[in-house]
């Protein structure tokens, strides 16, 4: 469980830890995010708190999400056009 900071919404301080997560390789490109379950039974969220998380990573172009499979981090040599 988390303990969160009264003076900035719940989902916004998962999807920080989230963030940072991603950024040091925790969850490296194309691995496989915790589903809106498991950020629950980690965070001790709402479901619909979960599903805001993953909604501003998606958002972000931090993550994508695969229907049936799950949601993924983003490969950024992927998403690059260059």
């Amino acid at each position: 469980m988390m303990d969160f900071a009264p003076d900035q919404p719940r989902w916004r301080q998962v999807a920080e830890v989230m963030r940072q997560r991603i950024a040091d390789g925790t969850y490296p490109p194309r691995s496989r995010v915790p589903s809106v379950l498991q950020l629950q039974g980690e965070f001790g969220i709402a479901t619909a708190t979960g599903q805001k998380v993953h909604r501003a990573l998606r958002d972000e172009g931090l993550i994508y999400t695969e229907p049936g499979l799950g949601s993924f981090v983003t490969d950024p040599a992927r998403s690059s056009t260059g």
